[in-house]
């Protein structure tokens, strides 16, 4: 979200601000939001807009902002991931399996990383919410500043490789040699038996892309649902947990009202005994 400020210093006051508020605990940041916006002045609105993150969000905050090595070696493998994919959709030389093998690994370091720091602060980790902090690191590096994702990430699809030219299409663009002449009659035999081997394999490769293409889209819808799923839990969770907050505080209201009665009352029952002695002492005054 984009700020302007009148000044450099107080640029670099408030966004230092706004880092802190998502490096605090989750349930203190509502607080600390609306206490910052009160005190920001004109960018007071847009502050009181940053949504509190859910709890996978938070954890993923949480790994930027405590074990950067890990966050970084992250988003260094990702990124040297794409850029090897793009290389050998375009044609070019690259190592898929090297790629991905290293990502593998800096995201298991990373899963492992937040978990801890889930534990470590209290925060309670289910299935569901391991398996939405996944797909966020996973979905790495995102469009929102480091350190202040305020919603879980979904993995990106093929339209993470929208722009590039495949290396096939760019070759049938190509013009086509012309014919070679005929070979012998002798060797025509040879010659189209391994014309055919070629054919068949060609098919047999492109049938294997089909079928690579079909699972991918498959685990991309499956991993989409998921992770709706998992949001829609936790914004139901996060949801009861301040219908919660707010019957506590309003049991805490309602018994402290109940105190102040009954301190009320036992007061004006003590005023009415001090009261009866007073009369009572009067008329005794009064008798012969």
């Amino acid at each position: 979200m984009p700020f302007r400020f009148y000044n450099r210093q107080m640029a670099k006051a408030l966004d230092a601000e706004i880092d802190r508020l998502f490096q605090l605990p989750l349930d203190e940041f509502t607080a600390a939001r609306n206490g910052l916006a009160k005190t920001a002045g004109k960018e007071g609105a847009a502050i009181k807009q940053l949504a509190k993150p859910p709890v996978a969000a938070w954890a993923v905050n949480q790994l930027f902002w405590s074990r950067k090595d890990d966050y970084e070696a992250l988003i260094a493998a990702s990124e040297d991931m794409r850029r090897t994919n793009r290389a050998v959709i375009e044609g070019k030389r690259g190592d898929l399996r090297a790629a991905g093998r290293e990502h593998e690994r800096a995201l298991e370091t990373a899963l492992k990383a937040t978990l801890a720091l889930m534990k470590e602060a209290g925060q309670p980790v289910t299935d569901t919410t391991r398996h939405t902090i996944l797909n966020t690191l996973r979905a790495l590096p995102a469009d929102e500043a480091a350190g202040r994702l305020t919603h879980a990430l979904t993995p990106g699809g093929f339209e993470m490789l929208s722009g590039i030219t495949p290396a096939k299409a760019a070759r049938a663009k190509e013009p086509l040699p012309k014919a070679a002449p005929a070979a012998p009659a002798k060797g025509q035999t040879s010659a189209t038996r391994e014309a055919a081997r070629a054919r068949a394999e060609r098919d047999a490769a492109e049938r294997a892309i089909r079928e690579a293409e079909h699972k991918a889209r498959r685990a991309e819808f499956e991993a989409a649902r998921t992770t709706r799923d998992a949001e829609r839990a936790e914004r139901r969770v996060e949801e009861a947990r301040k219908a919660v907050e707010e019957a506590r505080e309003e049991l805490d209201a309602a018994e402290n009202a109940a105190r102040k009665a009954v301190q009320a009352r036992e007061a004006s029952e003590r005023k009415s005994r001090d009261a009866e002695s007073a009369l009572e002492a009067a008329r005794a005054k009064l008798r012969p």
